[in-house]
């Protein structure tokens, strides 16, 4: 069988129609969208359609979306920028955030002399919100909330916190790199004030994402230069890129409610299956809302390390957690924040389904991955 790809939470493939989409903007349609000549005025009028497609997609208006080079720095610009204009000010964030708002956060603590606040979770992988609302007096800076965990899929409260924080006058970011695409993500219900999207989560162009920025929220450059994207991410803009995204976004929201269904059926049928034929299994996130793309599980009692390369051995691409924290040493942040021991977090696979994915590529991950995990016990036991 040819190899079967279950990590689209990590990456996804370029789509064809966004490939088509973009294929003129690095060809004959290459010009720069700050200039004012023919070539420049047709680049700035496909960015400003992609612009307002993207916007269109959340609900929002074309200037509240700003172009940027993927998720981490849309992530970065909403904590660091934003906790520029509040110095001393604490930042709040969950145990579970991606490592670009958890550096972030870091830096910002560091560099402003700030306090940094992390709201604890669940044994779900859900954040307790009412560890948030005991620091809303504090007036932080910005509180930052993940709209679905990227390593084990579990659904945060998104629009409650956004609510209150809203009414306390705190300034809200969600990262909803993992949730656009597989739930609903509408600005225009959420008072969030910003949020951090990914292109290349949804069959877009990777190098690509955006941060909205609610109208009257401030917000400092990280870089400095020239006035693209209002000035807050100064450079010239990857129009073909930007049309990708746009095009990759549309896609998602037209086909989301058809893909999900299919998706979290297999989804489904993967996890009853290893249940059924691995012991001691651990499914995390279990008693969780999750995104019906995403299993996460933990096999006791095998060597975590040897976990993953030897499932591809087999053809099977999966992770060890997220892509962007694979390669540390040490256990998954996430799993350890929901309360697992380091012996049970470090075995650990989050098998993520996509596009792609067919009901007989999961009966094949059913047929292999039991005897991989046995060979492994074996050896781990010897």
């Amino acid at each position: 069988m040819d190899p079967i790809y279950l990590d689209y939470a990590a990456t996804s493939p370029l789509r064809q129609e966004v490939r088509e989409a973009m294929l003129p903007f690095m060809e004959e349609r290459f010009g720069n969208p700050s200039s004012t000549h023919r070539w420049g005025r047709e680049a700035r009028g496909a960015l400003e359609d992609a612009r307002a497609r993207v916007a269109e997609v959340l609900g929002v208006t074309p200037l509240e979306v700003v172009f940027t080079r993927g998720g981490t720095e849309a992530d970065n610009m909403a904590v660091l920028g934003r906790a520029h204009f509040a110095p001393g000010t604490p930042v709040v964030c969950s145990s579970i955030e991606h490592k670009a708002v958890l550096a972030a956060a870091k830096a910002t603590a560091r560099i402003t002399r700030s306090t940094f606040h992390v709201a604890g979770v669940d044994g779900n992988g859900v954040v307790r919100e009412e560890e948030i609302y005991a620091l809303l007096d504090e007036k932080p800076a910005v509180v930052s909330m993940m709209w679905a965990n990227n390593e084990v899929g579990a659904l945060q409260p998104v629009e409650r916190v956004a609510e209150r924080c809203h009414a306390a006058g705190v300034v809200f970011h969600t990262d909803a790199v993992q949730a656009f695409g597989k739930v609903e993500v509408r600005m225009d219900r959420v008072p969030a004030g910003m949020l951090s999207l990914s292109a290349h989560k949804v069959g877009g162009p990777k190098g690509v994402g955006a941060l909205f920025v609610r109208k009257g929220t401030r917000l400092h450059p990280l870089v400095y230069g020239g006035s693209q994207e209002r000035g807050l991410r100064p450079g010239t803009e990857d129009v073909a890129g930007a049309v990708g995204f746009a095009v990759a976004a549309e896609l998602a929201v037209r086909d989301r409610e058809r893909e999900m269904a299919r998706l979290g059926a297999m989804r489904d049928r993967l996890e009853a299956g290893l249940r059924a034929a691995v012991a001691d299994l651990v499914v995390n996130a279990a008693g969780a809302e999750r995104l019906p793309t995403h299993l996460n599980v933990c096999f006791p009692g095998v060597d975590g390390g040897a976990l993953v390369p030897a499932l591809d051995l087999e053809g099977i691409a999966a992770s060890g957690g997220s892509a962007c924290t694979s390669g540390a040493a040490e256990p998954s942040h996430v799993l350890t924040a929901m309360g697992l021991e380091p012996a049970v977090a470090a075995p650990s696979v989050r098998f993520s389904l996509g596009k792609e994915t067919t009901d007989q590529e999961i009966d094949h991950v059913l047929a292999v991955v039991p005897a991989v995990v046995e060979r492994l016990r074996s050896f781990a036991s010897a």
